[in-house]
C-alpha cells in the first residue's frame, strides 16, 4: 500500500484500495475565521450538543485577525462563543494568533499517520509530517464536529521521484511548481502525490511542498518520516506520538514523475495559473517590473523564508517603485526572526512586517493590489484577482527570489545582486 493507503488501513483497522469508499476517523479538524461559521451553524441545524472530539477539534481565526471591518469581525465572534460554549482547548485568536498550517504543527498538534481535515484547501501541508492531510467543505467539517469521522473515496497514488542536488537559490516551493508544471492544475485530480528523494529538504521546504498539492488539484501530498522529521517532532510539544509508515516496495502508483534536481532552477509562476511555471532565467531576461514583493503565507512564511530574504536584504534597500511585505507565519516565528536581527534588515531595508494572517494571500486585507500592479509573491495562488484587482498580476516565487526582485524593482535573481 501506499502511505495514504496505509494510513487509512490503520484507522479502519483492515487494507485499503484505491478508489474503495470508506468511514473513517478523524484525528483532527481545523476551522477557520471564515469557515468554522458556517460548520457551526450546520452543526446546531443538526440538533448536536457536544463536539465528538473535543480535544480534536481546533479553531484557528488568521484570515481577517485583528478584524478588518464588522462583518469579519462578527465571524470571529461567532467561532469565539461557539470555543467558549463548548469549553474548546484549541482556539487560537490574537493572543497566540498564527496562519493554521504553520501554527498547529508548531504546537504539536499534527502527529506523524494522522488523518486531518480542515475546510481550508492548503491543509495538505500538514502531510510534510507523514499524516494524511487534505481540504474539505465546512459541511463535511460539520459532519466530523458531529460524528468524529468522515468518509473518503481511497486516492490512488503519483510517485514523485526527486534525484540529484539542489542547486542554489532553489528550494521545497520550487519543486512543487516544477510539479505542477509538469502536471497542470488538474493532472492530480483526487489523487494522492508521495513525494520520494527529500532527504536534503528541510521541514520548512517539505511543508511548502504538500501545501501546493492542491494546486495540482490534488487530494494530499505526503512525504515519508525520516530523521528530519523526527528531529522537529522533537521540538515541539507534541500532543500525540502518531504513528510512522514508510514507502512500501511494492506499493502501486499510477504514475511515476522524476525530476532531476541538478538541472532544476528556481521556478516563477506567471499569470494566472501555478501551473504557467517559468525557470527564473526567462523571467530574468523579461524583465518583469513589480509592484508590490510579499514573503509570508501558509506557503512560505516560516523561519527559514525570514531568514533567506533578510540574508538578501541586509545593508540593502528596497526599490523606490516597490512596496515590501513580510508576514511571518506565526507570532513565534515573529518573535524568533526578532531575537535574531531580522525585523531590524526588514525595517532598514524599507519593508513593513505586519501580523501573522493569511490576509495579503487571498486579497483580503494587509497587501491589496491595485489596478494593473504587479507582484512577486512566495504565496500558493495567482488567479485572476486572486491578491487584488482583477487587472492585477502575480507571480509565484520561493522567498529569495521574492527579495531579490523587491531590490532590483524586477523579478529576478540574487545572483544579480
Amino acid at each position: 500500500m501506499t502511505l495514504t493507503e496505509q494510513i487509512f488501513a490503520h484507522h479502519i483497522g483492515r487494507d485499503v484500495k484505491a478508489g474503495e469508499i470508506i468511514d473513517c476517523p478523524i484525528d483532527m479538524v481545523i476551522g477557520n475565521d471564515i469557515t468554522t461559521p458556517i460548520s457551526i451553524k450546520q452543526f446546531k441545524k443538526s440538533g448536536a450538543t457536544k463536539l465528538a472530539n473535543p480535544d480534536g477539534f481546533a479553531i484557528v481565526l488568521d484570515h481577517y485577525i485583528p478584524a478588518k471591518d464588522i462583518l469579519s469581525a462578527n465571524q470571529a465572534k461567532i467561532s469565539r462563543d461557539f470555543a467558549k460554549e463548548h469549553n474548546l482547548k484549541y482556539l487560537f485568536d490574537e493572543k497566540n494568533m498564527g496562519i493554521e498550517h504553520a501554527l498547529l504543527p508548531e504546537n504539536g498538534l499534527i502527529s506523524p499517520g494522522d488523518v486531518i481535515i480542515g475546510a481550508d484547501s492548503h491543509t495538505c501541508t500538514h502531510g510534510a509530517l507523514g499524516a494524511f492531510a487534505t481540504g474539505m467543505g465546512s459541511t463535511d467539517l460539520a459532519y466530523a464536529m458531529i460524528t468524529g469521522k468522515n468518509w473518503f473515496k481511497v486516492p490512488s497514488a503519483i510517485k514523485v521521484q526527486f534525484r540529484g542536488k539542489l542547486k542554489p537559490w532553489v528550494y521545497g516551493k520550487d519543486l512543487i511548481l516544477e510539479i505542477i508544471r509538469i502536471l497542470g492544475v488538474d493532472g492530480a485530480l483526487y489523487k494522492s502525490l508521495e513525494f520520494f528523494g527529500i532527504e536534503e529538504l528541510d521541514m520548512d521546504s517539505r511543508f511548502s511542498l504538500c501545501n501546493m498539492a492542491i494546486e495540482a488539484g490534488a487530494k494530499n501530498g505526503i512525504c515519508a518520516v525520516d530523521d528530519t522529521t523526527r528531529e522537529f517532532l522533537k521540538s515541539v510539544p507534541l500532543k500525540r506520538k502518531g504513528v510512522e509508515f514508510s514507502h512500501l516496495p511494492n506499493a502501486v502508483y499510477e504514475r511515476v514523475i522524476e525530476i532531476d534536481l541538478d538541472k532544476l532552477d528556481p521556478v516563477v509562476a506567471y499569470p494566472f495559473l501555478p501551473s504557467n511555471g517559468k525557470s527564473i532565467k526567462q523571467a530574468v531576461s523579461e524583465k518583469v517590473k513589480i509592484d508590490q514583493a510579499f514573503v509570508g503565507s501558509c506557503t512560505n512564511g516560516r523561519l527559514n523564508d525570514l531568514r533567506i530574504a533578510a540574508n538578501i536584504l541586509k545593508g540593502k534597500k528596497v526599490h523606490s517603485d516597490v512596496r515590501m511585505i513580510i508576514t511571518p507565519a506565526t507570532t513565534k516565528i515573529a518573535l524568533q526572526a526578532q531575537k535574531e536581527g531580522l525585523m531590524d534588515i526588514f525595517a532598514e531595508a524599507g519593508a513593513v512586517v505586519s501580523n501573522p494572517t493569511c490576509g495579503a494571500c487571498l486579497g483580503g486585507y494587509m497587501g491589496i493590489l491595485a489596478d494593473g500592479e504587479r507582484c512577486i509573491s512566495t504565496t500558493n495562488r495567482n488567479f485572476v484577482g486572486r491578491m487584488g484587482a482583477r487587472t492585477s498580476e502575480v507571480y509565484l516565487a520561493n522567498s529569495a527570489i521574492a527579495a531579490a526582485s523587491a531590490i532590483k524593482g524586477y523579478i529576478c535573481s540574487p545572483d544579480e545582486l
